[in-house]
């Protein structure tokens, strides 16, 4: 194994590799759970998408496109279908736009087969080494910030008044739709009154103690020492759905618990509703709709290498997972030679393995900061996560008790960690203040890293134009910056 991950190049050990597994699987593990919720909502009564088969695809597409990070790239990062990307698949493509959940699978295996070959062409490689030094700096310290936002309100810190009029429902009833609201939508903190606040506060608090002391697993330890808390609160009377869980009473949840070694068969067998059902033909059939497919793949498209590239350059070079040496190797060699090159083809190939077995872009999961905050620098980290996903199909009701709170205060302390790039941005400069700014803010602002990313590139060549700076604009970002105007103009268009 040591030879293997070369785990004391990169100065780790077994121990803190398989604390490093375990804290990424809990920080995401949530997407088993979720994925499915969003994406049956795409289906419609004469034709369902079955949740049950893509929970199974949720599965199958995170393990194999973990255990290709792992043991291909040698590096501790985590994948599963995108959180942002199965709401466009739902919401965007099947709902505004009306293509059938199997056409969407298509246009997913499609932008997965189109970014391979972005990826073996070397345009990757050219997009990395035309990134200038602030949006460099700046999208690892928006990575911080957006994670830190998404374990503020998954904490519960937060509630979001709307005005009457302003939003609206995505669903058959208001009590199980997504709401949709303008931005009449004003958070605020709220009174800490709820006990599943309380925990989470203190999860915050205890992980803060443990990492000023240098606990290595403090991440994991504050993970467990919640969840513990939160299943003595429900035994002592407290309602379960205060945590958000389902069940009416204890007895109901802790029964729920039980793991049934029988229900795998019937778990995997459910796969055959969805699997290989991507319909390529319906696709392009109505010409008509030829341009809709096409701002649909764009968009799929640029999120896919950025979200990526973003949570790579962000994380990685910070804790010197991708080293001088292998950035150079990455530039400069030819093929999938670096950790880096091959991190970003572990990355797609999961991505066409979900279409397959039907579910929407898999990508890697911001997430896997988490892991690698408490230790993890190789490709073990990822077998461990890999392998706990896979026990999903057996235990998915224990790793269900796994509450929100709980792993939502590991990533408040992990946005701390990602932050300290910003400081070697020159915010004395407005035009360099100005891109970082957009590009840190817009990713928690917008809930989306692609969405900080392409403001980012389209106000640095605003002002590069206006400061005719033009020529050290390399032209791949002339390329991408008009593909995300392009996308954010036909998205605008659709809509109208």
């Amino acid at each position: 194994m040591e030879k293997f991950f070369n785990l004391k190049k990169y100065g780790t050990n077994v121990r803190t590799e398989i604390i490093a597994g375990l804290t990424t699987f809990f920080t995401m593990a949530y997407i088993i759970f979720v994925n499915p919720n969003i994406l049956q909502l795409a289906g419609t009564p004469d034709n369902p998408f079955n949740p049950q088969a893509i929970f199974v695809a949720t599965i199958i597409s995170a393990v194999v496109g973990t255990l290709v990070m792992g043991l291909f790239a040698n590096v501790p990062y985590a994948l599963a279908p995108g959180m942002g990307l199965n709401a466009f698949f739902t919401f965007t493509v099947c709902g505004t736009m009306g293509f059938r959940w199997q056409e969407a699978l298509a246009m997913v295996f499609i932008c997965g087969v189109v970014n391979i070959v972005i990826t073996v062409t070397g345009l990757r490689k050219i997009i990395i080494r035309s990134l200038p030094s602030v949006l460099q700096k700046a999208i690892g310290g928006g990575i911080g910030l957006f994670i830190a936002y998404i374990g503020i309100k998954d904490s519960g810190l937060l509630k979001f008044t709307s005005d009457p009029g302003t939003y609206l429902f995505l669903g058959k009833t208001p009590a199980d739709a997504t709401v949709v609201a303008n931005s009449s939508a004003v958070p605020a903190i709220v009174n800490f009154s709820n006990p599943a606040v309380q925990l989470a506060l203190f999860g915050i608090v205890l992980i803060l103690i443990l990492m000023v002391l240098k606990v290595r697993a403090a991440i994991l330890i504050g993970i467990t020492s919640v969840t513990a808390l939160c299943f003595i609160e429900i035994a002592c009377g407290v309602n379960p759905g205060v945590f958000g869980f389902h069940a009416k009473n204890a007895h109901e949840f802790f029964s729920s618990a039980n793991i049934s070694l029988s229900g795998i068969g019937n778990s995997i067998a459910a796969v055959k509703y969805t699997a290989f059902k991507m319909d390529f033909a319906g696709l392009f059939a109505n010409g008509s709709k030829f341009l809709l497919a096409v701002t649909a793949m764009i968009a799929f498209i640029l999120t896919d290498i950025f979200d990526a590239l973003g949570t790579f350059i962000g994380t990685g070079r910070r804790s010197g997972i991708f080293d001088a040496e292998d950035e150079k190797l990455m530039l400069e060699g030819k093929g999938v030679k670096s950790r880096l090159d091959k991190a970003l083809f572990a990355d797609l190939s999961a991505t066409i393995v979900g279409a397959f077995f039907g579910t929407s872009n898999t990508t890697t999961y911001v997430e896997s900061s988490a892991g690698i905050a408490a230790g993890g620098r190789t490709g073990l980290t990822s077998v461990v996560t890999s392998i706990m996903f896979l026990i999903c199909l057996v235990f998915a009701p224990v790793i269900g008790i796994i509450p929100t709170v709980a792993t939502a205060p590991a990533l408040v302390v992990v946005g701390i960690l990602m932050m300290s790039s910003i400081g070697e941005i020159d915010w004395k400069d407005f035009s360099v203040a100005a891109v970082a700014f957009l590009t840190i803010a817009l990713m928690p602002f917008a809930y989306s890293i692609t969405t900080g990313i392409s403001f980012g590139f389209i106000s640095y060549v605003i002002i590069a134009i206006i400061k005719k700076e033009t020529k050290k604009i390399h032209p791949v970002i002339y390329l991408f910056t008009v593909l995300f105007i392009l996308n954010f103009i036909l998205l605008a268009v659709r809509n109208l």
